[in-house]
């Protein structure tokens, strides 16, 4: 007579150990570092240029290379190690939760050019009509948009809030969000502070309201998109040929400098208006998840 399994027993240390939020953490870097280095071995292979490319030169072949690592490993994290559906990359979410994502991102950063255009920081030269529109997107874009946010948001924010609470990931996702940018071209301090309080904090209240991916990987890309190839400024230091020919004017406090748009005070401020809203609703929603030692012990089965 066999034996029926039991299926109360705990999981072996190793696997407990690997299923934790470091476990998973240090998982996901090793998967990215194995995977990066097959797909790059493959882009030699094929011929593919390599180094660091101007935008307007690269291709959807190009940015498929340099993406496809991190959708994997994502991928493999998930379904593997967590045993779990992809909840916030949800196929029924894309286009609802990329289409607001997108127009709010948009319309975010379009608000913080408005003000620096009312200050007279932000100035219009022109019109420029022969625009590479498609590399400048697939980099600021798709790829900032889908593989930061993917780091970021999918893996150290959620994880890091599983482990420890709301408050501590949107501290850690942010700060590493920031010093991911710490050695774009133009780079400061200020620049990198900048980026984790702005983006960093507002990103991370999105997901925790959404728990969508989506949404934040369109928000993520509109601002870029919309600060690039169409206002024509720097994207976290990377000069930028957009519709607009326009120059800033002003103190680089003001103007974010040669960093961009990102390191403007108006820009903290504005987002910082959208991180207190997104705070509030959060609170009121109770979506905010308390450290582990301010949880409720769940009841023991008897």
């Amino acid at each position: 007579m066999s034996v029926p399994p039991d299926l109360t027993a705990r999981p072996s240390l190793p696997l407990r150990l690997l299923r934790s939020p470091l476990g998973r953490i240090v998982a996901f870097v090793v998967t990215l570092t194995v995977l990066g280095f097959i797909a790059g071995h493959i882009y030699a292979g094929v011929g593919l240029p390599r180094g660091r490319l101007p935008f307007d030169q690269v291709t959807p072949l190009i940015e498929a290379f340099r993406l496809l690592p991190v959708v994997l490993a994502y991928w493999l994290l998930v379904r593997t190690i967590e045993g779990r559906r992809i909840d916030e990359l949800a196929p029924r979410k894309a286009i609802p939760h990329l289409a607001l994502g997108l127009l709010g991102g948009a319309l975010l950063f379009s608000l913080v050019v408005g003000t620096l255009y009312a200050l007279g920081a932000f100035v219009v030269d022109g019109v420029n009509h022969d625009v590479a529109w498609l590399g400048p997107i697939l980099v600021t874009g798709v790829g900032a948009g889908v593989g930061e946010e993917i780091i970021s948001r999918g893996v150290l924010f959620r994880i890091v809030e599983e482990g420890l609470g709301t408050w501590a990931s949107l501290l850690v996702s942010a700060t590493f969000f920031g010093g991911a940018h710490a050695w774009n071209p133009g780079a400061t301090a200020w620049s990198a502070i900048a980026i984790a309080l702005e983006a960093g904090l507002l990103f991370g209240l999105l997901y925790n309201l959404t728990r969508s991916l989506w949404l934040c990987m369109g928000v993520h890309a509109a601002w870029n998109i919309a600060q690039g190839p169409f206002y024509g400024i720097p994207v976290s230091g990377f000069q930028q040929r957009g519709l607009l020919a326009s120059h800033m004017q002003g103190p680089d406090w003001l103007t974010g400098g040669s960093f961009g748009a990102e390191a403007s005070v108006v820009a903290l401020c504005i987002c910082s208006i959208a991180t207190a809203v997104c705070l509030a609703v959060a609170v009121r929603r109770g979506t905010l998840a308390p450290p582990p030692w301010r949880r409720p012990t769940p009841p023991s089965v008897v």
